[in-house]
């Protein structure tokens, strides 16, 4: 029986993670929404959605698609930060949290995240990231 060929990088498979780091920041805001909490919790979840998403993909196991979950866990991580700032923003002025998203300067986006984030919560957007380095591989 002759050796299966090496199993081949599906090129989809990078922008199968990038839009799963969209869906989870959009389900990570609604969840603070409810909750009222951070919930930085959920940098794990998106690592985890990451590797897997990669995994499923049939991206090939080593450093690049570990990097490439950590930078879809890194994109999930800012989308949903500046969202659940841009929906405290947009809370008050009566605006969808995709249209203060797209209102809210950079500057400020940063200054509501660096508030509301403590040091328990920085602790779980770092294991997020470890994890999906880890988990990447």
């Amino acid at each position: 029986m002759p050796p299966t060929p090496p199993r081949r990088t599906w090129a989809p498979a990078p922008a199968l993670a990038l839009v799963g780091s969209f869906g989870i920041a959009a389900a990570w805001v609604l969840l603070v929404q409810k909750s009222g909490q951070q919930c930085s919790w959920m940098a794990v979840i998106a690592a985890l959605d990451a590797a897997l998403l990669l995994r499923m993909g049939g991206h090939r196991p080593g450093a690049a698609r570990a990097g490439l979950a950590l930078a879809a866990t890194a994109v999930a991580i800012v989308l949903a930060n500046w969202g659940i700032a841009a929906e405290q923003v947009g809370r008050m002025l009566g605006l969808p949290v995709w249209t203060s998203m797209a209102r809210i300067g950079p500057e400020y986006a940063w200054l509501l995240v660096r508030l509301a984030n403590d040091t328990v919560d920085l602790a779980w957007l770092a294991a997020g990231l470890v994890a999906a380095a880890v988990w990447g591989r």
